[in-house]
């Protein structure tokens, strides 16, 4: 329970199981952004976190300059820029992020923040099954996961689904051009079949 109350994007302040079959769950709307997750999802789009531009807007990578939907599209990997539920509903890719909440920038972030999102993450993945996990930025997976971590497949699964790390699209990575990012999401599309 929750993980979805979480990952719709509220803070839980108490939760209180009644008896076998009804939950009081008190929480409170968090600056950031609900995930778009749903069965027969084939792709789970997982962020380091949501910035505050994004979180505001109540979409993820919407900052201008953030490179991850004009690559998703040019990639095929979704049919239309900046519309998570469309992305879900008719392409199969979800969107998640490592840690819900809301910074400027993902350095504010804590190595906690990042082991204990990426247990949520696995959680969800082990309920909705989608075939890959994307973790676009790499920071949250070397925090969490393994330090020496390279774009790529993984080598470890995460509950069941391939685990593929890329750079981030953030236009503050200029270190990495559109074509590379495609490129990734063009293998995370092929791996997903």
């Amino acid at each position: 329970m929750t993980d979805v109350v979480i990952g719709a994007g509220f803070e839980v302040e108490k939760i209180d199981v009644l008896d076998g079959r009804n939950t009081h769950v008190r929480a409170r709307r968090a600056r950031s952004l609900p995930d778009t997750v749903g069965p027969n999802m084939r792709v789970l789009v997982c962020g380091l976190n949501p910035s505050e531009y994004s979180a505001d807007r109540g979409v993820g990578y919407a900052r201008p300059g953030n490179r991850f939907w004009p690559a998703a599209v040019k990639a095929k990997l979704v049919t239309r820029a900046l519309d998570p539920v469309h992305a879900l509903e008719h392409d199969g890719v979800g969107i998640t992020d490592i840690v819900k909440r809301a910074t400027v920038q993902a350095s504010e972030l804590s190595p906690d923040e990042y082991r204990a999102g990426l247990q949520r993450v696995e959680r969800v993945v082990a309920w909705l099954q989608p075939r890959v996990v994307c973790f676009v930025g790499l920071d949250g997976w070397r925090t969490a996961v393994d330090r020496k971590a390279v774009p790529g497949r993984q080598p470890r699964d995460l509950a069941g689904a391939i685990a593929y790390v890329m750079p981030s699209t953030s236009g503050l990575n200029a270190r990495t051009r559109i074509d590379e990012l495609v490129a990734h999401l063009r293998t995370v599309r092929r791996l997903a079949r």
